[in-house]
C-alpha cells in the first residue's frame, strides 16, 4: 500500500533552520567544544547537517532507542537498543533527536545521560510536537513546532519506509 505524502516542511525551509541552529549552539559553545549524541535512525539526517553548522569543535556518537515498534503511535516503554560508545563525562553533551512525540525517549534519555556526568547538558530536536506531550521535557534548540500529524522524510519513518525524502511531510490517510 503506498501512502499519500504532502510536503509540509519543504528542503528549503529545513535547510534554512538548520543552519540558524548550528549559528546558535556554535554561539552557545564559543570556545568550547560540543559533543552530539544522535539518536538513530531518525535523527541522522538532521544531526549530520547540523554537525556541518556547527563551528566549534564537534565529537558526534550515536545512540539508538526503540519506542514506537512498528507502528505509528510510541508505547511509552523505552529501551536503548545502542548506546554511545564514547564517554560524555566531562562534554558539552547535546542529544540530538529527530521528534518529540509524548517525550518519554527524551525524558529516559536525560536522565540517563545527566547520570553520566557531562559538564552541560541539552536537547537538539529538528520537530517538536507538544500536542502529543505526556511527560515534560526541556528542549534547547527546536527546529520547528509541528501540529498533531505522522510525518515523514528527512530521516523519519513510517515502517522503514520514506526517510530518504528531502522534506517533511505528512503521511495521509
Amino acid at each position: 500500500m503506498a501512502e499519500n505524502i504532502k510536503v509540509m516542511l519543504p528542503e528549503e525551509e529545513l535547510d534554512r533552520r538548520i543552519t540558524e541552529l548550528g549559528e546558535q549552539i556554535s554561539k552557545d559553545y564559543a570556545g568550547e567544544s560540543v559533543f552530539l549524541a544522535v539518536t538513530l535512525r531518525g535523527a541522522v539526517f538532521f544531526g549530520c547537517e547540523l554537525a556541518k553548522r556547527i563551528s566549534v569543535p564537534v565529537t558526534i556518537d550515536f545512540l539508538q532507542t526503540s519506542s514506537y515498534g512498528g507502528g505509528t503511535v510510541s508505547t511509552g516503554e523505552v529501551k536503548i537498543v545502542k548506546d554511545l560508545e564514547l564517554p560524555v563525562e566531562g562534554q558539552n553533551l547535546i542529544v540530538v533527536e529527530d521528534i518529540i512525540d509524548s517525550g518519554h525517549t527524551l525524558n529516559h534519555l536525560s536522565k540517563v545521560m545527566k547520570d553520566r556526568h557531562p559538564k552541560s547538558f541539552a536537547i537538539a530536536t529538528m520537530l517538536d510536537k507538544p500536542d502529543r506531550r505526556e511527560v515534560d521535557v526541556d528542549v534547547d534548540y527546536t527546529g520547528f513546532t509541528i501540529p498533531d500529524a505522522f510525518v515523514v522524510g528527512y530521516g523519519l519513518d513510517y515502517d522503514q519506509r520514506y526517510r530518504n525524502l528531502p522534506y517533511i511531510g505528512v503521511v495521509e490517510s
